[in-house]
Parts: C-alpha cells; sequence; structure tokens
C-alpha cells in the first residue's frame, strides 16, 4: 500500500461493461523526502478505482497489483489500483525515515 495524493478524475466516454457507475481517480504516489521532510511526488501518475467519494487534494492509501482487485471477488474488475482508504493525518518520524534510509531499508 502506498500513501498518494488525489489530483483529478477520469471520465470515460466509452467503458468496459464492468466498469459500469464506476469513480475513477488520478492519484500521485508520495514518497518521504528527508531532506525536505515532507512527502513529495516522483512525477508517477496512477488512474486508481474510488469508492470513497474522495476529492482533489485528498490524501489517500492506495492498494496496487492483485490486491487491487480484491474488494470485488468474486468478481473480476480490470483494475490495477483501489483507494483503499482516506487519510486524515500523517505522523513520520523523521529520524527514523533517515536511518532507514542510511541503511538503504527505503528505496
Amino acid at each position: 500500500m502506498r500513501i498518494a495524493q488525489v489530483v483529478g478524475s477520469v471520465t470515460l466516454n466509452l467503458n468496459h461493461a464492468s466498469f459500469e457507475r464506476a469513480s475513477l481517480k488520478v492519484v500521485m504516489p508520495l514518497e518521504p523526502s528527508v531532506e525536505h521532510q515532507n512527502l513529495v511526488s516522483d512525477g508517477e501518475i496512477i488512474v486508481a478505482w474510488d469508492e470513497l467519494g474522495c476529492g482533489v487534494g485528498a490524501m489517500v492509501a492506495i492498494s496496487e497489483g492483485t490486491e487491487a482487485a480484491r474488494p470485488f471477488r468474486p468478481d473480476k474488475k480490470p483494475i490495477d489500483a483501489y483507494v483503499a482508504a482516506l487519510l486524515d493525518t500523517i505522523e513520520l518520524d523523521w529520524q527514523q525515515i533517515k536511518i532507514m534510509n542510511d541503511h538503504k531499508i527505503l528505496e
């Protein structure tokens, strides 16, 4: 699971039948930057299925890959990312993140 910020939404003109009434959001995954002591994006953009009604600017947790389709089982959805949670606050221990970076645990 990764932390991401919602930066937009997707509107489909034609879609696969399993996307009926889908809400798709454009999200940017974020990573901790010890230098700035903030979460930053590397510019990657992902489209994620949203059932929580998140808006632009919201911080979310996304699941990706096979795990993203699990909430729909036994139905099959052709998705690769799913908004799993809306995040109210995020608290990071910057000292611990620096130690992990120094030991190459975070990459």
